[in-house]
């Protein structure tokens, strides 16, 4: 018997546990203001605002071209949900998921994480190192795919092929060139949408 198996073990076990358990029931019923999501991050319930108006175009695109291709039984969308991951002992709302909708039943004021097929996050000035780090890291022992649209270099990545070190593979493209999604998925991304155009052409179109 392992130090870990013994009695002993379980209990500081127990007591993470019943700790997280905790935290994510507070976290559920975090009354938050309007525009706002709470999620459980490094041990610490974080209040950040959704995402900003203009990047309403990018999920729009995002949500209308995984749709025909999500695996059966799941579902593209932006809606707040808040997914938990209990063996990291975190639980995040992130911008756009697809996930099983059998795991969306009953009462709960959360949802499995296990039910994602993929989840995309869309960065801003302050959840970026969160997105890149902390999210990449959970995501990448638990996600199939994880998409994050880096909102300050104007770049997409792919991740995939998770696994208990994290996604074991990788893609990176500009906004504006297509992106090859991995299975379960598997289809090419058109970024176009995702391109500011430029305020010359605004005002031409305009005319």
């Amino acid at each position: 018997m392992t130090t870990e198996d013994t009695p002993a073990a379980e209990g500081p076990r127990k007591a993470l546990r019943t700790e997280f358990e905790e935290l994510l029931r507070t976290t559920e019923e975090l009354n938050t203001p309007d525009g706002y999501k709470a999620e459980l991050i490094r041990g610490k319930i974080v209040v950040s605002p959704w995402s900003r108006p203009f990047y309403k175009r990018h999920m729009r695109s995002l949500r209308l071209q995984l749709a025909p291709h999500v695996p059966e039984g799941h579902d593209a969308d932006t809606s707040p949900f808040l997914f938990s991951f209990p063996t990291s002992e975190r639980a995040y709302g992130p911008d756009l998921h697809v996930a099983d909708l059998k795991a969306f039943v009953g009462d709960a004021r959360h949802v499995d994480g296990a039910a994602l097929s993929l989840v995309a996050e869309l960065t801003s000035v302050s959840t970026r190192d969160v997105d890149w780090q902390e999210k990449l890291e959970v995501y990448g022992r638990h996600v199939p795919v994880y998409l994050v649209l880096d909102m300050q270099t104007e770049e997409i990545t792919a991740f995939w092929d998770p696994s208990d070190h994290g996604y074991l593979a990788r893609m990176t493209v500009p906004f504006g060139k297509p992106l090859p999604i991995p299975a379960p998925f598997g289809f090419e991304l058109e970024t176009t949408d995702f391109v500011d155009e430029p305020e010359e052409d605004q005002e031409e179109t305009a005319k």
